[in-house]
């Protein structure tokens, strides 16, 4: 009895170790690790997906956000030789394109002469350069200042002819070649004395920048503009720009050159932030800028476009 109950405990033992280490139960155990590896991948790869997922999605939302943020503006050669930033020297001419388009006789234009005089009926000016000045005249009364007037305004090519065969080039330069081409330059006066002299020169000197004007040719620059001084000619060039020529002590030839190595400025003036760049221009041109600004574009009559965004 004693037997049978060894062997009977022998062949129990013998199962048992089968259950777990026979063929049957290597399989399943190679069943689940490879269930087990089965789901480890299938969870990399998607989480891997929503990674490259999520990445392709913010890309392409960042270029959608991008493009909504940015207007395309086509700019062509014209516009070079076009605006209130021209350079017109002896090497830069005035084109026929470039001549302000609101040309007005002052003398027929009442409501613009109002506080100053002109020397004759004849003088003509762009008409929104002259409500400028209007401003400006105003502004000087305001410092007891009120003796002005305008012996110079716009010429066209052929009176600007007449005037250099009649002064020679001592004292005219030839059509075309002359700032009063364009209709954005004035000869300002005094009925009182010379302006270098006049207390209209000395307040024009330090406030005309304020309304957009410019002293054109300075005394202490004649080597640059290649013009002997002339305190009594001025030029429209607009805000912020003659701000920046003020603080700078630049002409307009230091100005766009100054603009053409920089390529961009950032300013302030009287608590407005500007942003002026500077684009070359070859046949036409798509230029990307910010989105809900407010921008103007100028010429510089030479190679490219002067672009001021508030």
């Amino acid at each position: 009895m004693k037997k049978w109950g060894f062997f009977v405990m022998i062949i129990l033992l013998l199962g048992v170790g089968f259950r777990y280490f026979g063929p049957s139960s290597q399989q399943e155990n190679k069943l689940m690790n490879e269930q087990r590896l089965v789901r480890g991948e299938t969870a990399t790869n998607s989480e891997s997906n929503t990674g490259s997922n999520t990445g392709s999605n913010t890309e392409s939302n960042t270029n959608k956000n991008s493009a909504a943020n940015t207007v395309s503006i086509d700019i062509t050669e014209d516009q070079v030789y076009q605006g209130d930033l021209l350079l017109v020297n002896k090497e830069y001419p005035v084109r026929e394109e470039s001549v302000k388009a609101d040309i007005v006789n002052l003398f027929e234009q009442k409501d613009l002469v109002q506080g100053y005089g002109l020397l004759d009926t004849n003088i003509r000016l762009s008409k929104s350069v002259a409500q400028t000045f209007l401003k400006m005249i105003e502004d000087a009364k305001g410092d007891k200042v009120n003796n002005f007037l305008i012996s110079s305004g716009y010429r066209d090519f052929e009176e600007q002819d007449g005037l250099y065969q009649q002064k020679g080039s001592d004292y005219a330069l030839p059509a075309g070649y002359s700032e009063h081409n364009l209709g954005l330059s004035l000869d300002i006066g005094s009925t009182e004395a010379e302006m270098s002299t006049a207390s209209e020169g000395k307040w024009l000197k330090e406030n005309a920048w304020k309304h957009g004007f410019i002293l054109r040719y300075p005394e202490d620059k004649t080597a640059i503009t290649g013009i002997q001084y002339e305190p009594w000619h001025f030029r429209y060039v607009g805000m912020p720009h003659s701000a920046i020529m003020q603080e700078r002590g630049f002409t307009l030839e230091e100005y766009v050159d100054f603009l053409r190595d920089n390529q961009s400025l950032l300013t302030e003036v009287d608590g407005k932030y500007y942003e002026v760049t500077y684009h070359p221009v070859s046949d036409d041109t798509a230029i990307e800028l910010p989105a809900g600004r407010k921008y103007e574009i100028s010429g510089n009559n030479i190679d490219g476009v002067i672009i001021t965004m508030e």
